[in-house]
């Protein structure tokens, strides 16, 4: 992994008031894996949809999910498939498995400024996820994949129809993502840019283009505790 810094300069955000968090495995730990449930309901889903075995469906859904940003656009592009029936689908998951983080919640309170969440999920997921955690009251407003108009991040065109919704400058905004490939455009536009990690990488499987590399020039910050990173900067 290419060395980054792990901890903040409080100075580095001093001009910061424009606070963007992406949802799943960032504003909770990569070991929650509420992902595991959602990845089983897609499997079914696309299996259903396109009535092939299991182990095709699942070809196909890693398939879109690489060439799309989300196995949902390769299934609307593909297949016409209704968004609102595979979204339903795919977060009827357990919410009582993510933990409640009251940490993480006076931290982000007491951040100067506006919080935002940005996600390749739903407002509903969005809400269910922060309401566990216990920090669903100090969000400003969540723009999720419906707001997006279903294209994903990392399309420049949802950035910006976030950034033009919420009037957010730029130049004094920082974006908190799991995905490397999702900070390039933050970057571009002037955010700062801070990856979260799992803490433990036994027994985690990512791909490639998941994990931070020397060539990730565009990602200023490598944490593995998003609580601690925040109270760094308090």
């Amino acid at each position: 992994m290419i060395e980054k810094p792990s901890l903040p300069q409080k100075s580095d955000f001093d001009h910061v008031t424009e606070w963007v968090f992406d949802l799943d495995n960032t504003l909770y730990p990569h070991h929650v894996d509420l992902f595991a449930q959602i990845d089983k309901n897609m499997t079914a889903y696309v299996s259903e949809l396109l009535q092939v075995e299991p182990a095709e469906a699942k070809r196909i859904q890693k398939q879109y999910y690489h060439e799309h940003g989300t196995t949902l656009q390769g299934l609307i592009l593909h297949h016409k498939a209704d968004p609102t029936a595979f979204l339903n689908a795919a977060h009827a998951i357990d919410y009582t498995v993510v933990p409640e983080n009251a940490e993480l919640g006076e931290a982000i309170k007491a951040l100067p400024g506006r919080k935002f969440i940005f996600t390749n999920g739903t407002v509903a997921h969005a809400e269910d996820t922060a309401r566990r955690l216990g920090i669903l009251d100090h969000f400003d407003d969540i723009f999720d994949i419906v707001a997006a108009d279903y294209v994903p991040k990392p399309a420049g065109e949802t950035y910006n129809k976030f950034m033009g919704l919420h009037r957010v400058e730029t130049k004094n905004a920082v974006m908190f993502e799991d995905l490397p490939r999702n900070l390039q455009v933050p970057k571009t536009l002037g955010m700062k840019t801070v990856l979260l990690v799992p803490q433990d990488m036994t027994g985690t499987v990512m791909e490639r283009w998941e994990k931070v590399s020397a060539d990730d020039h565009h990602i200023d910050y490598v944490s593995d505790d998003l609580t601690r990173f925040l109270q760094a900067l308090l």
